[in-house]
């Protein structure tokens, strides 16, 4: 493998990809079960995708495309092309996605072709009036929509290309030669963290359908097949979010064997609890826990292969510095996003990350909570508690609900009815009616009912809204019961 982590951050990730060509043509750069193509190809591969791409007269494209080649290739055609990409995430909402075709613009859709000699379907779409975009977009990658609709990071292609330098520059003497993609590709922390770090690094990435790997719709995972397709394929690097951590925890305490091969396993997206980091060491898995946000284009720090320590999320990559506001609010300084669609341009200075922390004599950082009270499952969608408690507390049988979701795969929620002979089937009905508003990510998975909120307990505050922490507290056992 080429000594990538030697060359000058500021290269472009074609510009590697043409080093790598060159000293190594032969050595694979991606593989799925129906394509591999070698380093020595893949700029050429790359180039003719992004020309018909110009051909066919598009500027803004959206993809729907499984994990494969062919979804690795449009990204960067895109790239080449200068054309704006927005892979749509499949966990959207039919109305998220119509939301965020009509927001970014899109004028081509492309979906999977197994007949083209590319493996992509382009189809134009009509666009009334196209949305103002930062000048410099390549990628547009939508949250999950906190309060419902998402909404859309702006990040140039320079911006990526040195994210992924510097990971492989914080791992550098510890390179995996060999990647598996087990997140989507619409997810940057599997395409900017993973695809295009190992291919900056001169790596073979393996990919496979996510079906393949285990995954049944937004956030359901079979651990025994998802733990197969691990040991099938080898890899010495992955990248996880906690869930997916925790599930092949489970499979592998259940009999399933972890490859060999494996030497560097990132897990981010979410917090990870100290018992899923502790079970992971006791099984020898060499898991190093980061963070990041996609407005800086999926990680900011990162444990680095023997420097790990419990409870922090590592240094910052090279390009960045952190600082705390007066507040305890974490400040990220260096390259980031370029805005939101349709929102104006962010103000100069650092990012303000929403995230409360703590910075050690060494640099590293440790979390310690959030401003507002956001929660990211351990999926990593970021959800808004209000958003489901206000749609809980419409519906006719529903007084009061609190929703909590911190870490857990699907959100749990403390219901006061408003009539207190109401059966549990009947509430059981009403949470169903609910959950058919919401998407997947942020369904409600159990309940508890509860006594009223009421502000002379301390549980509201004066004018009627949830004081959060003081109801953790006094529901704690049953938050811990109905999280099990």
């Amino acid at each position: 493998m080429a000594d990538a982590h030697a060359l000058p951050l500021t290269m472009s990730f074609h510009a590697r990809l043409l080093d790598h060509a060159r000293r190594q043509p032969i050595r694979i750069a991606l593989q799925d079960p129906q394509h591999t193509i070698a380093f020595g190809d893949l700029p050429a591969r790359i180039d003719a995708l992004a020309e018909r791409l110009s051909r066919a007269g598009a500027q803004r494209i959206a993809s729907r495309l499984d994990n494969g080649v062919p979804a690795v290739l449009l990204d960067f055609a895109c790239r080449r092309a200068g054309l704006v990409h927005l892979p749509m995430p499949g966990f959207f909402t039919a109305a998220q996605t119509a939301h965020a075709l009509a927001d970014a613009g899109i004028d081509t859709l492309a979906d999977a072709a197994p007949d083209a000699a590319d493996g992509i379907a382009l189809c134009r779409r009509a666009v009334d009036q196209a949305t103002p975009l930062p000048t410099g977009t390549a990628l547009i990658t939508y949250t999950s929509g906190s309060t419902g609709l998402p909404k859309g990071v702006c990040l140039s292609a320079a911006h990526l290309d040195t994210v992924a330098a510097s990971i492989v520059e914080a791992v550098a003497g510890h390179t995996p030669q060999r990647h598996l993609a087990v997140l989507p590709l619409a997810v940057l922390l599997e395409s900017v963290a993973g695809v295009q770090a190992a291919l900056t690094a001169g790596s073979e990435v393996l990919l496979q359908p996510l079906a393949t790997l285990g995954w049944s719709g937004a956030g359901g995972l079979d651990p025994r097949r998802f733990a197969a397709a691990i040991a099938q394929a080898a890899p010495e690097s992955l990248i996880l979010v906690p869930e997916l951590l925790k599930g092949w925890i489970h499979a592998l305490m259940q009999g399933a064997r972890a490859p060999a091969s494996l030497r560097f396993c990132a897990v981010g997206g979410a917090h990870v609890p100290p018992a899923v980091l502790a079970a992971a060491a006791r099984l020898g898995l060499p898991v190093h826990e980061g963070y990041g946000l996609s407005e800086c284009a999926s990680v900011v720090c990162l444990n680095r292969p023997g420097h790990a320590v419990p409870g922090q999320v590592g240094t910052p990559l090279q390009h960045l510095r952190l600082s705390l506001s007066p507040t305890g609010e974490v400040l990220v300084h260096g390259p980031r996003f370029l805005g939101y669609v349709g929102h104006p341009a962010p103000p100069d200075g650092p990012l303000c990350t929403g995230d409360l922390g703590e910075i050690g004599a060494d640099g590293a950082l440790r979390l310690s909570g959030r401003l507002g009270n956001r929660y990211i499952t351990a999926y990593g969608r970021n959800v808004s508690p209000e958003w489901s408690e206000a749609l809980l507390a419409a519906h006719p049988a529903i007084a009061q609900a609190f929703v909590h979701g911190e870490a857990l795969p699907q959100a749990v929620a403390l219901l006061v009815p408003r009539d207190p002979a109401l059966t549990d089937t009947a509430l059981a009905a009403a949470v169903d009616a609910v959950n058919a508003q919401l998407p997947e990510y942020a369904r409600i998975a159990a309940f508890r009912r509860v006594p009223p909120f009421r502000a002379e307990d301390g549980t509201l505050t004066a004018n009627g809204r949830l004081r959060r922490r003081e109801i953790h507290a006094r529901h704690a056992e049953a938050l811990t019961d109905l999280s099990a």
